[in-house]
């Protein structure tokens, strides 16, 4: 089952898809896809840390999720923005060859039976990036959460830290 959550910078996303575990599981996992690039970025992963209780197993991943052993399990992934740059860096920036590893590692975690809820960012709704790279990146992100949102069981888009349930 995928449970898909979507929204803008701090619009209750994370907040959201963790009440959400804690309520289909006692035990959930939470797997992070950041990987820590300034001091900035170090402490909102931190407060995202902190936020979470021991009940909590947590993994940190920037790639190849379906390895992780999550069978069974209550799992939130975060975030699809982050995983989409690690492969994207990785791809040297190819919008095609970044998409098509994400699809075939969205496409392995369906075939593990578990609980996913993944968030990731809606980057499209304001302005055009100024960049060739960030406009590329942009289409990706689309591309993406319309491939994971196609394939989930639910769609919540977080407004301002309230759910609109856009597929149930």
């Amino acid at each position: 089952m995928i449970i898909y959550v979507s929204g803008g910078v701090r619009s209750g996303k994370s907040r959201f898809a963790q009440e959400r575990a804690l309520q289909l599981s006692e035990e959930p996992v939470y797997v992070a896809t950041a990987k820590i690039w300034d001091d900035d970025f170090a402490q909102r992963v931190q407060r995202h840390q902190q936020e979470r209780g021991p009940e909590w197993t947590t993994y940190e991943a920037e790639r190849d999720l379906g390895r992780l052993p999550l069978e069974n399990r209550v799992v939130v992934i975060d975030c699809v923005t982050l995983w989409l740059t690690n492969l994207f860096m990785a791809g040297e920036s190819d919008v095609e060859q970044t998409l098509a590893a994400f699809k075939a590692e969205i496409d392995l975690l369906c075939r593990v039976e578990a609980t996913f809820i993944i968030i990731s960012n809606e980057i499209g709704m304001g302005i055009h990036a100024d960049t060739a790279i960030g406009r590329k990146f942009a289409d990706l992100q689309g591309w993406a959460n319309q491939y994971v949102a196609a394939l989930a069981d639910e769609a919540i888009l977080m407004v301002s830290g309230l759910p609109l349930v856009l597929k149930k």
